[in-house]
Formats: structure tokens, C-alpha cells, sequence
């Protein structure tokens, strides 16, 4: 069998060339890599596996609902580590919901579906004048979320499902009315204090560290005193600005896209109204009493049209508008509930109308603008259309560029130049950048490519990095120009820190000493010590106490009034704290408050109990690290 490979070497190689090769130029290696990465399993809930794929999206999908709902918000922060891990703990949560309403068979009737849906605002806006759901747009807002009716409709139930399991341990909480004043009443009560500090300050003028002393330091701290490892490093980044930069748009290209999306370039046609809303709800009587009020209303108006806005401030009961003198702005069709919409649009300017109903109650409506559909022209939106098409043709080229530029910073290992010519891209350098996240974030901060330019082997050979993938459309490739290991520092370097710690250490000795000492006269009632004036503080409100003396006068016990503590304030010196005593606080007026928050917080506690006792028995394990623990923090 072996002869056969040997006579025909050239034969086999081809094969493994037609079955190999065309792999490579479909995916590319990194694109093995990614998909890899994308079944990696990143959580376990119950026996089902979460990967990394679906982590993914989930972050995607919860980043783009925050940039909608808030645009000013920093976009760098969405792609942290923590917002990310934030993102995969949400998912985690939801599938153990799941989990926990199949296991114990939780159901939602069709009727509480009907009542949800028919209650939530956004569809009753849908309604037609009959009453009926207007399924033309109900399907259109299904499909803004990428479902169909029935996937909305299944999603929604699948909410109200997960809830039970919430709401059934949160509403069953109840807090003892007595646990809950004891509680409120330690967290308003207020303890009369005295203050004595030591600052560091007083104190370092009076030391003065030997050269043993230094030495001494040094030598108990040799962890105290490394110097960073750091590398200086050239990069190139690939990714569709890039591309675009090498894309000339053709002129006919662009008069065919605008004649072919001529009416994306027509503004719509739009109405300003102002209004003044009556209220109703359902109730057969209260919607005659509001129309009655709404008709009064109208008659004014129809004798004093000038007087609307006057009138919406007075009596309107839409708290938006009200304040402006009824008027809601500019708006399209679409953007407000049929019945009113129709009436809008009936309208000429400065035209009143009658009373119109809605599901909100009755509206008096004075139409005070219009604006006609405007075609622009083909100049004014020429640069929009050329970004356009550019980004398109950019999108298109990306997956070739990607692989193409994977292969080049591979085959030619000891430099980016040829790479950063054929895209036209910048080379760029940093000096003395350390494996920790770069502060200004962007490339240098992904930690992907810092643990790709700090392995070994970039080190020692300084050969270009693999192209690494930092988002879908951007890869980066990067080569080690220098390197500089971690090493100790001799005492020489280090010889202002060490006299600045062992200043600092030996005059806290001397503000501790001083403090004891008096403390101790305090304990003793010494007639001698003057006592400062009294200070309230509590768990609330420190003023302009330390945070460490007040939660040390706090523990004090109540019942051996007056104490006396010397308290560390960490590296501005030492205190002493003379607790006089107690002020109880008046709570009469918040009493009623303050039950309701400890039953609030009595709630959430219950209901992370049982969510942790769910993820207990459906055997959760999330397989990701939390960011930051292995640099010893925590997260929230």
C-alpha cells in the first residue's frame, strides 16, 4: 500500500490539493479560528449548552437596543468586558427562567396572552375606528423585531412564563412590620460623635529613614519594585474604512442608484398639530362626562380660536404637550393612533376640528402647519449615495481583502510593508506598550492581540502576528520591533519610593502612638482633655467625617455609651472617635416610605435566593472567567 504512495507522490499531492486547498480560500484560516470560537460552549444551564455564538449575538442585540434608546451613550463602554460578561449572566438568567417553567410545566392561558397584548399601548395604538387591530400594521411592528405574529406572540408568552416564576417569590415576600422599623430605624439613626485627627502630615517632618531602613524595606518588598514588561511594537489595521479608501465610484453608478431609490430622497409628507386631551378610560359614564367637558371646550374655542393654546395649558390632560400650549410638533403618518391621525390630515391650516375619540379620550385638534413631500436633488444627495455605494462594494470586497491579508502577513513573516502597500494602510508603532489593556482603548486595548504579541514565540522570532479578528469587519496583525522583560529595580532607582514609604510608615507609627496614647486618657476620663464639639453622623450622612470613623461609631455598642476607637484612615493618618451618644431620628413622616423600600429590598433579596437555589438544581456553570479575577477584583 505504501508503494502505490511512493509511485504516484505527485498524483496524491494533487488531491489533497483539490480537497484541501479550496477549503482554505472559502473560510481561510482565521475563518477556521472563528468558527471554532463560535461552537466554543460558554455556559451550561440544565444539560443545554450556550456557545459563544449565541453570547454574541445577544451582546449585539442588547448593544443595539442601548444605542437606539440612548445615542449619546459611549459605544466603547457596550464592548467592555464587563458589559460583555454582563450580557452572558442576562442569558444565563433567562435560560434558567426557561429551564424552570418547562421543568415545573408553567403555562399561559390564551386568555391572560389576549389581555396582555390588548392592554400593552403600543398595540392599542394599532386599533382601528371599529376597534379591531389594524393587521396590516401589526405585522409590520413584528417584523421591525425580525418575527412574524406568531413569533411575537410566542415571545411574549414566553415573558409572561418567566415571570411566574419571578413574580410567584417575589410577591410571596413578606417582611414583619417590626423587623422592618428595627431595620430603618439603624439606618436613620444619627450618634452624636467627637473627632480627633492624627494626619500623616504633622508627622513626617519628624522622621527621618535611615539607610538601613531603606534597605530593610527593600528587601521585605522584592514584588514592590518591578519594573513592567513591555514590548514597541509596529501594527496594521485592515477593515472597511480601509477599504473603501481604494473604491473610485463610477458617475453612472451613481445616477442609477439614485433613480432607483428616487423616493428615499422625497421627503414625507408631514403635519404640526397642537391639542388639548380630555381623558377617559373605559367606563361608560366617565367617557359621556369627558366628551360633555371636550364639546364646552370646543364651543370656546369656535368663538375664540386664538385662545387654544391658552385653553391646552388650562385643561389639557396630556402632561407632554400641556406645557407648549398643546402642540405636539411635526409628525408623519404612522405616528399617531388612527382616529386622531385621520383627523389630522382632514385638516387645512388653522382649521379646527370637532371632537375626536380615541382610546385615550377626546382630543380638540387645530392643525398650525403642513409640510409637502420635497424631491432632493441629485447633487444634494450625491456624497450620501457615493458613501453608500461605497460601503456596499467595501462589504463585497472585505471577505476577499480579509484572506488575501491573512496570507500576506503569514508568508511574509518578517514584515507588514507589503501588506500596508497593497491596501494603502498606515504601519503603525508603539513604544513600551505593556500586556495590560492600553488606557485609550481601541486595537491596543483588545486583549486578543496583546496576548498574541506578548506569546513567546512573537517575542523571541519578531515575526508578524496571525491576522486576529477584533470585530467582524476589522483585523489587525501586528510585530514585536523590541522587547523589554520585567526585572527588579536596584534600591539606587527606587530610592525616592522607598524613602517616601518608609517616611510615610514611620510617621503613622507617630500619628497611631499619639492617638492610643489619648484615646487611652479618654477611656479614663482624663479632665484634661478639651472635648471638640459634637458632630451628627449616620449610615446616611457622614458630612464631613470619614467614612471609616463613621462606620466605626456606628458599630459601637449602644448600651456602653460613651466609646472611644482610634481608627487607620488608610494613608492620610489616624483618628480617634469619641462615640457621645444617640439621636434617634424622627421618622414620622417617611415612616410609610421607609416600609415600603425594606419591602422592595426584602423582595429583590427573595428573588435572588431562588434564583440562586434554581441555578443550583438545574446545575448551571458558567465555563467564561469573570473579567477582572485574575487581577483580584470583583464585579458587582
Amino acid at each position: 500500500m505504501l508503494d502505490v504512495f511512493r509511485k504516484h507522490t505527485r498524483i496524491m499531492m494533487f488531491f489533497v490539493f483539490l480537497l484541501i486547498i479550496p477549503s482554505f480560500v472559502l473560510f481561510g484560516i482565521d475563518g477556521y479560528q472563528r468558527m471554532q470560537n463560535e461552537d466554543r460552549v460558554v455556559a451550561e444551564v440544565g444539560g443545554t449548552d450556550i456557545s459563544h455564538a449565541q453570547w454574541e449575538a445577544a451582546h449585539r442585540a442588547n448593544a443595539e437596543r442601548l444605542r437606539a434608546a440612548h445615542p449619546e451613550f459611549d459605544a466603547k463602554l457596550l464592548d467592555s468586558p464587563f458589559a460583555r460578561y454582563a450580557t452572558l449572566e442576562e442569558l444565563v438568567r433567562d435560560k434558567v427562567l426557561s429551564a424552570a417553567v418547562e421543568k415545573y410545566r408553567l403555562v399561559v392561558s390564551d386568555a391572560r396572552l389576549a389581555k396582555t397584548l390588548h392592554d400593552d399601548p403600543t398595540i392599542a395604538s394599532l386599533r382601528k375606528p371599529d376597534g379591531q387591530i389594524d393587521m396590516d400594521r401589526y405585522r409590520q411592528l413584528a417584523a421591525m423585531h425580525g418575527m412574524t405574529p406568531e413569533g411575537f406572540e410566542h415571545g411574549v408568552r414566553q415573558d409572561l412564563s418567566r415571570r411566574q416564576i419571578e413574580s410567584t417569590v417575589r410577591d410571596s415576600a413578606f417582611p414583619v412590620p417590626a423587623l422592618a422599623d428595627l431595620a430603618t430605624q439603624a439606618y436613620h439613626e444619627q450618634r452624636a460623635v467627637q473627632v480627633w485627627n492624627f494626619p500623616i502630615a504633622t508627622y513626617l517632618p519628624k522622621v527621618q529613614p535611615t539607610d538601613a531602613e531603606l534597605q530593610k524595606e527593600y528587601d521585605a518588598t522584592p514584588g514592590a519594585f518591578l519594573t513592567e514588561e513591555t514590548v514597541s511594537i509596529e501594527y496594521v489595521v485592515l477593515d472597511i474604512e480601509a477599504i473603501q479608501k481604494t473604491i473610485d465610484v463610477p458617475e453612472v453608478d451613481v445616477r442609477a442608484y439614485y433613480d432607483q431609490h428616487i423616493d428615499r430622497y422625497r421627503s414625507k409628507e408631514e403635519r404640526r398639530a397642537s391639542h388639548i386631551l380630555i381623558r377617559a378610560d373605559k367606563d361608560a359614564a366617565q367617557r359621556a362626562q369627558a366628551r360633555a367637558r371636550a364639546e364646552e371646550l370646543l364651543q370656546t374655542l369656535r368663538k375664540a380660536p386664538t385662545r387654544f393654546a391658552e385653553l391646552a395649558k388650562q385643561h389639557s390632560q396630556d402632561p407632554g404637550s400641556a406645557t407648549k400650549g398643546g402642540d405636539l410638533g411635526h409628525f408623519g403618518r404612522g405616528m399617531m393612533v388612527k382616529p386622531f391621525e385621520d383627523a389630522v390630515f382632514a385638516l387645512k391650516v388653522g382649521e379646527l376640528s370637532d371632537v375626536v375619540e380615541s382610546d385615550f379620550g377626546f382630543h380638540l385638534i387645530m392643525l398650525t402647519d403642513e409640510r409637502q413631500p420635497v424631491q432632493r436633488g441629485l447633487e444634494e444627495v450625491r456624497s450620501t449615495i457615493e458613501t453608500e455605494l461605497r460601503t456596499q462594494q467595501a462589504q463585497q470586497r472585505f471577505a476577499e481583502a480579509a484572506e488575501s491579508f491573512t496570507n500576506f502577513v503569514y508568508e511574509q513573516p518578517d514584515t507588514l510593508q507589503p501588506a500596508a502597500e497593497k491596501w494603502n494602510l498606515t504601519v503603525r508603532t508603539e513604544q513600551h506598550l505593556a500586556r495590560r489593556p492600553h488606557p485609550a482603548g481601541g486595537v491596543l486595548a483588545n486583549q486578543k492581540f496583546l496576548d498574541a504579541i506578548f506569546a513567546p514565540d512573537s517575542i523571541a522570532k519578531k515575526h508578524n502576528t496571525a491576522a486576529i479578528e477584533l470585530s467582524p469587519q476589522q483585523l489587525v496583525a501586528g510585530r514585536v520591533l523590541a522587547h523589554a522583560p520585567a526585572r527588579k529595580q536596584t534600591i539606587d532607582e527606587v530610592r525616592k519610593q522607598l524613602l517616601a514609604r518608609v517616611a510615610r510608615n514611620k510617621a503613622m507609627a507617630l500619628a497611631q502612638q499619639e492617638g492610643d496614647a489619648l484615646a487611652a486618657k479618654l477611656r479614663n476620663k482624663d479632665p484634661a482633655v478639651a472635648l471638640p464639639p459634637e458632630k451628627l453622623v449616620s449610615r446616611q450622612s457622614f458630612g464631613d467625617v470619614p467614612s471609616q470613623l463613621v462606620q466605626a461609631a456606628m458599630q459601637a455598642e449602644a448600651a456602653s455609651l460613651p466609646v472611644v476607637q482610634g481608627v487607620a484612615l488608610g494613608t492620610t493618618g489616624y483618628a480617634v472617635v469619641r462615640v457621645a451618644r444617640i439621636v434617634p431620628a424622627d421618622r414620622s413622616a417617611s415612616a410609610k416610605e421607609d416600609r415600603e423600600q425594606y419591602a422592595r429590598a426584602w423582595s429583590d433579596a427573595e428573588g435572588q435566593a431562588y434564583s440562586a437555589v434554581l441555578r443550583q438544581v438545574l446545575g448551571v456553570r458558567i465555563l467564561e472567567p469573570k473579567p477582572g479575577a485574575a487581577a483580584g477584583l470583583t464585579l458587582p
